[in-house]
């Protein structure tokens, strides 16, 4: 067994023990799954003012050290792991898994770690050698990305992509040229053997899965709260509304929920009611 890198994450065992509830596990079928398609967790940071960053494309830490642990424990626990071509641009991400015993962190080849999902309409990720997932997936410390995107990615790009293992998906017709359906992805996922999906963002990905269309596809919800304010002009989690007879309702409401403290942050972990 290969040596635990020095950036190891872990987490309490009390801790887990009151996430796992909500922790999609391989080869069962989760009660709150009707469909034939991946288990989704909705999963993100936010402030007391429901905001994701100070403002778009800015970068903005929230999670503390117990709850960022939580997250990437969480990622060992999904097949998938998904955002929007917003979030790839601003945070250059890792999109892998450091949480100990996880391949290329004191485990053995690729095992717990997921697969990066980029969701790209219109090819505006311009990834590279040097971006931060493509050099740890060459160095087995993670899995090389997905990416879905409606038009064609550079020749350069895609062999970029594919020299460690990754794929462009290139859509087929689609409602909008600049949005895909989720029903689409979640069904590419599902065809491609990936069991469960954890979506991390940004704010455009998050508020569309909310949306009363598609809040459907949502089937555990995990959110951690930091003790700030960001103030007015951030990304904000806030969902179109929902009518019903011409009068507001509320776009869906989480249950069997439970509150978890991590350090100065706490964790809402519910299941998505289906709507």
């Amino acid at each position: 067994m290969a040596a635990p890198a020095r950036d190891v994450l872990t987490l309490s065992q009390p801790s887990i023990d009151q996430i796992d509830p909500y922790v999609p596990q391989t080869g069962v079928h989760h009660p709150n799954r009707p469909y034939g398609r991946p288990h989704v967790t909705l999963t993100f940071a936010t402030s007391l003012d429901s905001s994701l960053s100070l403002a778009p494309g800015v970068q903005t830490a929230l999670s503390g050290p117990q709850s960022k642990a939580m997250t990437h424990y969480l990622r060992s626990k999904h097949s998938a792991i998904l955002i929007g071509v917003g979030t790839a641009i601003a945070d250059n991400p890792s999109l892998n898994c450091r949480f100990e015993g996880v391949g290329g962190y004191g485990g053995e080849g690729l095992i717990g770690q997921p697969r990066p999902v980029v969701i790209d309409p219109q090819g505006r990720w311009r990834f590279s050698a040097e971006s931060k997932v493509i050099k740890l997936a060459r160095e087995g410390k993670g899995r090389a990305p997905w990416v879905f995107t409606i038009g064609e990615v550079d020749e350069e790009r895609r062999r970029v992509l594919e020299s460690v293992g990754g794929e462009v998906i290139v859509t087929g017709p689609q409602p909008s040229a600049r949005r895909l359906s989720w029903g689409y992805i979640l069904d590419e996922l599902e065809r491609r053997d990936v069991e469960s999906v954890m979506i991390e963002g940004g704010g455009s990905v998050i508020n569309d899965l909310l949306a009363p269309r598609n809040v459907r596809f949502v089937d555990t919800v995990i959110v951690t709260i930091a003790p700030v304010w960001l103030g007015k002009g951030g990304v904000q989690v806030c969902p179109n509304e929902r009518e019903d007879g011409g009068a507001k309702v509320p776009v869906a409401r989480l249950k069997d929920v439970k509150w978890v403290p991590l350090g100065d942050d706490v964790v809402l972990c519910g299941l998505a009611p289906r709507v």
